[in-house]
């Protein structure tokens, strides 16, 4: 969703007007106008927000004009194509990744085509994702389920997570059959009287977000807690490992188009590419928007692999600008049982998580280009494809993207679901002179559930754990 802050910055960079020329102008500290862009900072006063907009309407005033001159732009496109060639991109992936043709690429780096200074700097920024010094892809855990031999709850939240146990909310109720359930927000402890079924624990992507935080204050890292597991004797029903491209090595419509053409290798047998607006899960008007999704191997089995593109996935669910998104494309291993246990042994026994990922991709599959002169088994790899898979000798770590837990989820609920009818009933009772919502919230009584989630989000990380 775009911000007031949002809208500032995109204005101060399509003139090219300097952050600390509008800080400076408007009266402000450079860095508090970086937090307001960057929405760290809510929206200003009425009074501020006036200095700031003032100021940035004076200094349009005299800025550059907002299209370079011819030669500005000749000189420009020989950069951005002196520099593509140095990073080793074609200009037919390069234009794939811009979304435009390669035609008016050709424009672009021999300067016929004019554009703004802000889409210039949006496509140089661009560019800057194949530079090989800077390393554009990371791996992260994004989906854990293990399940304990032990039906002592307590000892797998205090000893094993180290988290202390009074902060977690608890349910008689669970899913997978459990029948209770601990909780903080996104990290799950299911919970369960017979033994064979044990103490369940469950990270989906935002859980595992939300655990990195709990482990980075521990001193601790997926490893580590992965061997604390193992020392538990645990089962691993699921692990999914995710390599997050951000450089746009991995162009998810042609890959699909590249399966369509049998230019796939691969022990799978089944492939399955989801178009936007194919989304059975989407919202209607999120459907166009939601980018494409391509399965690799079936979903009902214990290894297959899903990419799609991140940065579409959060422009629709989130409203997140593509350009705010770091990572563009998603490559996911999901594995379950006995491939998970294998994976996570992998990992922790080795220490080289690009080797054990890689590795598990390319055992399975292999994109190549069609040849007709030459047999199947002959035809090159891809050189797009080769470029992601060299990810294993660049020994990428294992990283991690803690996010702390709060209320977004719980807030976008209310604005999308419940938000319109409240405010129709609040208009209809107020012509009634009555206050229907106020004394609704007034009078709602807390149950201890939520009052354990104020705890939660009142507490410091270093509060929680153990």
């Amino acid at each position: 969703m775009k911000t007031w802050g949002k809208d500032i910055q995109q204005t101060r960079r399509a003139y090219r007007i300097k952050q600390k020329q509008l800080a400076d102008y408007a009266g402000i500290s450079e860095r508090h106008l970086r937090d307001l862009e960057n929405g760290v900072i809510a929206e200003p006063a009425l009074d501020e927000k006036y200095e700031i907009e003032h100021a940035l309407e004076q200094l349009i005033q005299y800025a550059p004009p907002v299209t370079p001159t011819a030669a500005g732009c000749r000189n420009w496109g020989r950069l951005l194509r002196k520099k593509r060639r140095a990073y080793g991109v074609t200009q037919q992936w390069f234009a794939l990744q811009l979304g435009v043709t390669v035609k008016y690429l050709r424009g672009l780096e021999s300067g016929e085509i004019a554009v703004s200074y802000e889409r210039q700097d949006e496509i140089m920024d661009a560019l800057e994702r194949f530079n090989p010094e800077i390393e554009p892809l990371s791996i992260i855990i994004d989906y854990v389920r293990i399940r304990f031999r032990t039906t002592d709850a307590r000892h797998i939240i205090e000893d094993v997570l180290r988290l202390k146990m009074k902060y977690l909310a608890q349910e008689d109720r669970g899913f997978y059959h459990y029948t209770g359930m601990y909780y903080i927000g996104d990290v799950c402890v299911l919970t369960s009287s017979d033994e064979s079924m044990g103490v369940l624990l469950e990270l989906k992507g935002r859980g595992c977000r939300q655990f990195e935080c709990y482990l980075n204050g521990q001193g601790r890292d997926w490893l580590g807690f992965f061997r604390c597991c193992m020392n538990e004797d645990c089962v691993f029903k699921r692990l999914d490992l995710a390599v997050n491209d951000r450089a746009g090595l991995l162009h998810i419509p042609t890959l699909a188009e590249k399966c369509d053409r049998g230019e796939l290798c691969s022990v799978f047998r089944h492939t399955e590419a989801v178009k936007s607006g194919d989304m059975r899960h989407s919202r209607e008007e999120n459907k166009a928007i939601m980018g494409h999704t391509l399965y690799i191997g079936s979903r009902s089995s214990d290894i297959y692999f899903c990419l799609y593109e991140k940065a579409q996935e959060q422009l629709a669910k989130h409203g997140t600008p593509l350009t705010d998104t770091e990572t563009r494309n998603r490559f996911e291993i999901r594995l379950k049982d006995d491939r998970a246990y294998l994976a996570a042994y992998d990992l922790v026994s080795n220490e080289r998580p690009a080797e054990t990922v890689f590795s598990i991709i390319n055992k399975y599959v292999c994109f190549v280009d069609r040849d007709d002169a030459r047999p199947q088994n002959e035809w090159p790899v891809n050189r797009e494809w080769e470029r992601f898979i060299g990810g294993q000798a660049r020994k990428i770590k294992l990283t991690m993207q803690p996010e702390p837990f709060d209320l977004t989820k719980v807030k976008n609920w209310l604005a999308d679901m419940t938000a319109k009818m409240m405010k129709t009933v609040q208009i209809v009772e107020r012509g009634k002179g009555n206050d229907f919502i106020g004394d609704l919230l007034e009078h709602t009584e807390l149950n201890e559930k939520h009052q354990r989630i104020i705890r939660q989000m009142g507490a410091p990380v270093e509060e929680i754990i153990t």
